[in-house]
């Protein structure tokens, strides 16, 4: 990578979803520097809070802009709502040049026009009806107060030509695209306009989008050509899918960051996660963001579009949690599940999370089971107690009477007085102290719980009061 430059630039309309995450986070592992820009010139739906959000999430997935908003490079705006006076001074070039021209064309005239064109066969474009009006008509129009948009003139008879670093060799005929809106009636700028122009201004050198935007590249890389502005590099990365196979949306499996987090999810994990989506790592152990970073590598990007798997999420998340230390741990589980933990059980607590948890409700259950009085198993995992018989569970109190907290003795003593062995010996016992015939191994069940709750337990099954 020699001094390449990305960004992401996302309008803030909404809580980030996975897809928009997925573009900033291989935008992030490419660019040797990484700049983070506001897209807000829709002013309607754009919020101040979304603006918030998405700095959170983006700090939370460990994603350090270089330059943006909060950043420590002084004296740029990186909001497009304040820069309408760079767009301005761009529109006016163009129109001086003849390269752009206002169109005074009603949403009913244009609908009207797109409908003949798709019945002949032909793709919808507009036709330049306004493109032809001289000076006088343009001003008559706009002394009866009409309002017009700037529409870009598209050159004819030329093509585009640009590589895409996914997507190989691309070409464009200038006929079928049609002269484009690059200010719309109420002043504000076309996604198109503003978008190429503070790529350019602001020296990005790549730019991975959407495979959903490669059909805007020949209209920006034609702007910027008119206006003698360098262009960045293209790579239109594949989309990410649903599990019903339409692009991955609320609807169909996307979450925002906002609710991963609220679920536990670690950022290494979705980090994890989303740079093997529609790429290739040989190491495909879990990896740090450090790791990911030198290890991405463009040409592993697939053309293919790739589906979302949220099993795929929990595999990176179950990895996480395993190599977590005590106190990352600690500080992931709820406050409330703190609170239940006994100081001289925390080190065992923890060893159990790290190894049957995932998320931190699952560690709320285990923290009941295991220090608190709240124990209400099935009847059928009741029954596979019961049906070891009352002598059993007499054994097993006697044994752990003798035993202390020391679970070899203990089981050695249960073995000799009960006969038992194997499935026999170990499920009634699972089942008796924690409700379930799943989890951490006995001796820990074993280990964690209070004597006198260990005694309780094992008292309820063998027909005397605990």
């Amino acid at each position: 990578m020699n001094h390449t430059k990305t960004r992401f630039a996302p309008s803030p309309t909404g809580l980030l979803h996975l897809g928009n995450a997925r573009t900033a986070l291989l935008s992030a592992l490419f660019g040797e520097r990484f700049l983070l820009r506001i897209e807000d010139t829709d002013l309607e739906r754009s919020r101040s809070e979304f603006v918030a959000e998405l700095l959170d999430d983006m700090r939370w997935m460990g994603l350090a802009w270089d330059e943006g908003p909060q950043s420590a490079k002084a004296n740029a705006d990186y909001f497009q709502s304040k820069r309408s006076q760079v767009y301005a001074r761009y529109y006016e070039q163009l129109e001086l040049k003849g390269l752009a021209y206002p169109c005074f064309c009603t949403a009913t005239e244009l609908e009207v026009s797109r409908k003949v064109q798709l019945s002949a066969g032909q793709p919808p474009r507009y036709g330049g009806k306004c493109g032809r009006l001289n000076p006088e008509d343009v001003e008559r129009r706009l002394q009866k107060g009409l309002q017009a948009t700037l529409r870009f003139r598209v050159p004819h008879d030329e093509t585009v030509e640009f590589n895409d670093l996914v997507r190989g060799a691309q070409k464009f005929d200038t006929d079928d695209i049609g002269d484009f809106i690059i200010r719309r009636a109420d002043g504000t700028p076309a996604f198109f306009f503003c978008n190429a122009i503070d790529d350019s201004l602001m020296g990005v050198t790549h730019v991975l989008r959407g495979e959903d935007h490669l059909s805007n590249t020949p209209r920006q890389l034609l702007i910027l050509k008119a206006l003698g502005l360098p262009a960045p590099a293209y790579a239109h990365i594949s989309l990410v899918l649903g599990d019903d196979g339409a692009p991955l949306s609320k609807r169909n499996g996307s979450r925002s960051l906002n609710q991963l987090r609220e679920e536990g999810y670690f950022p290494l994990a979705l980090l994890n996660m989303l740079a093997r989506v529609g790429h290739h790592y040989e190491n495909e152990g879990l990896l740090s963001l450090n790791e990911l970073k030198q290890h991405f590598d463009i040409s592993h990007l697939g053309k293919s579009p790739s589906r979302f798997d949220i099993a795929h999420l929990q595999h990176w998340q179950e990895e996480v949690v395993r190599v977590a230390d005590d106190e990352t741990l600690w500080q992931w589980l709820h406050k409330e599940t703190q609170a239940l933990v006994p100081m001289q059980k925390h080190v065992l607590f923890m060893d159990i999370v790290r190894t049957n948890c995932v998320f931190p409700n699952q560690a709320d259950e285990w923290a009941k089971i295991l220090f608190t009085d709240e124990l209400a198993p099935t009847v059928e995992i009741a029954n596979i107690a019961r049906q070891a018989g009352e002598a059993f569970f007499l054994s097993a109190l006697d044994a752990a009477t003798a035993a202390g907290e020391d679970f070899n003795t203990f089981m050695g003593q249960l073995k000799a007085k009960s006969g038992a062995k194997g499935k026999a010996l170990f499920m009634p016992l699972r089942a008796a102290l924690s409700g379930r015939t799943d989890g951490p191994e006995l001796a820990k069940l074993y280990q964690a719980l209070e004597p006198q709750l260990l005694r309780k337990r094992l008292a309820e099954y063998a027909g005397v009061a605990g």
